[in-house]
């Protein structure tokens, strides 16, 4: 699946929004002129479709050795559930933090040591999260061959977060590519790519904003 047509997928349930004028507040206090809500894509059809072919590509195509696909807490569990499905693979998921109760568990599902395992993961901005759940598995044993996501900000913070790790991401869109798109299909204006790409070039430097 090409990133264009994840690209127009996103925008097409408005599983994107841009406010370059009215940015939105991240966790991480970060003000972002883009909001990425994946989780809308469970509810249409053809953009799940497109999707979940597309990561279980990114499976057979970059880590054909995978023996088990693991999602991240919340966003991406019913996506290496489709995946693993599409796949006929094996899948569990990672809490952001261990059970209070009952045996306590941090990891959901089988796991056994030196399984060779890829995060599913949603999206992708300063990599901390992912690389949290990337860590916990090899804690446990695991071999964290890679990770297969949906979106990527592309953001320096993140990049080098990744490759300090040690890990692999494969994304099926970017934020340059549905930048672009977004522009050329009128969804916003062709002038506010520029400050697109400045913000995911240096988010601290908010001189886009306005």
């Amino acid at each position: 699946m090409d990133k264009i047509t994840i690209a127009k997928d996103l925008l097409s349930i408005r599983a994107v929004f841009f406010r370059p004028d009215e940015p939105f507040t991240w966790a991480s206090g970060i003000k972002s002129p883009i909001y990425c809500d994946n989780r809308l894509t469970l509810s249409d059809v053809k953009v799940r479709g497109d999707v979940e072919q597309g990561l279980a590509d990114v499976v057979k195509e970059y880590y054909p050795e995978a023996e088990v696909l693991m999602g991240t807490s919340t966003a991406g569990i019913a996506h290496a559930a489709i995946t693993a499905h599409l796949l006929d693979l094996p899948m569990g998921y990672v809490r952001s933090g261990s059970k209070d109760h009952g045996r306590q568990n941090q990891i959901e599902g089988k796991l056994e040591k030196g399984q060779k395992v890829v995060v599913i993961e949603d999206l992708i901005s300063t990599g901390g999260s992912v690389i949290e759940v990337v860590n916990v598995l090899r804690e446990a044993g695991a071999e964290v061959i890679g990770i297969a996501s949906i979106f990527t900000y592309g953001m320096k913070k993140g990049l080098e977060r990744l490759n300090d790790a040690d890990v692999k991401n494969i994304s099926l869109c970017d934020f340059d590519t549905i930048a672009q798109v977004a522009a050329d299909t009128g969804y916003i204006n062709s002038s506010d790519v520029e400050r697109l790409i400045k913000f995911r070039n240096n988010p601290s430097d908010e001189s886009w904003i306005g």
